[in-house]
Order: C-alpha cells, then structure tokens, then sequence
C-alpha cells in the first residue's frame, strides 16, 4: 500500500558535469521522507560497469553517487530496478539487491494464450490461428509480445470500419521477423 515512483532515466540524465549526480541527489532527498517504492526502468542507464573502457568519468561519478544514495536509504524505502542488459551492471549495483528476478522470453504456449485474448479483445479472429502465429512470432520478451498485440489493435481500429486483420496481422508479423533476424 506504499506508492510507486517510477524513475524515467531521460528526467535524471543530464548533458551537464554533475548534472545527474544532482537530479539523482533531489530525488533520493525526496523519496527519503516517504515510505514508498522506487522503481527505475532501463536501469543500465544509470548502473552502468565503471570498469568499462569506453565509458566517461563522469558515467562512474554517476555510479558512485547513485550507490551511496541507495546505501543511504532507509528501511523504508524499496527500490526496485529493470534492465534488459543485466550484463552492463556494475558488479557493486547487484550487491544492492537482495532479489534478483529473470523474467524468461514467453513460450509458445504462453503466446497462443496471448492472442486468443487478443482475438477476444478485438472480437475479431486474427486471421491466423492463434498457436500458428505464437510459432512465428519472434518475441523475446512479454514487453515485446504486448508490443507486437498493441501494434495489430492500434493499426485494425485506424483502419475500421473496413479493416482486413488477417492482412494487418501478416504484415505486421513479417515486419517483426524481419527485424529479429537483423
């Protein structure tokens, strides 16, 4: 029952030295005085390895100061972080966590069962069987999934009332094949 405070990175990054050193400051200041979750998406932004040769000082400035205001925190305050480049944190932002979550790419299963809601969302049939298209679709990850289901439901209601979905679902799949062999 604590609110959430979602971190955009592009609202902390600043172009300036010490710029996101002091936004990231403000804010700790303020979550401080809260009993609250903080959640961070895109948290490779902020944690990136200060290891990493072709990152600037300041990027470790930025590490740094982001490990102190989080060692600083107190009981009260839960901060939770989402990356999708595990790989890019330093090694010290992961001695922060105590619960570390991998979210696997969905299975075929799981696809199927998203576009037969899909199907019931859009009171439409797709055109192409739900366990076909889960067979196909590349998705790895249920952001992508939920993307590739918004993308087909924006695009059929822009084109109703004559909307063709079975050819809106086809392009749509190609387009997505296309982009996950590059």
């Amino acid at each position: 029952m604590a609110p959430l405070f979602v971190v955009r990175y592009e609202a902390v990054i600043g172009s300036f030295l010490g710029e996101t050193s002091s936004r990231l400051k403000r804010l700790f200041d303020f979550v401080r005085t809260h009993q609250c979750v903080l959640f961070f998406d895109e948290f490779d932004t902020l944690g990136k390895e200060r290891g990493d040769t072709h990152e600037t000082g300041e990027i470790k400035r930025v590490v740094s100061s982001l490990l102190l205001q989080i060692d600083a925190l107190p009981s009260h305050v839960v901060v939770v972080t989402a990356t999708n480049h595990a790989e890019l944190l330093d090694r010290a932002v992961w001695r922060r966590f105590q619960l570390r979550l991998d979210m696997p790419a969905p299975t075929e299963a799981q696809k199927e069962v998203w576009f037969v809601e899909l199907q019931k969302k859009l009171k439409a049939p797709l055109g192409v069987a739900p366990k076909t298209l889960a067979a196909k679709l590349p998705a790895t990850s249920f952001s992508d999934l939920e993307q590739f289901c918004e993308d087909i439901q924006r695009r059929y209601v822009l084109a109703l009332p004559g909307a063709d979905l079975k050819k809106i679902v086809a392009e749509r799949l190609k387009q997505w094949q296309v982009r996950f062999t590059m």
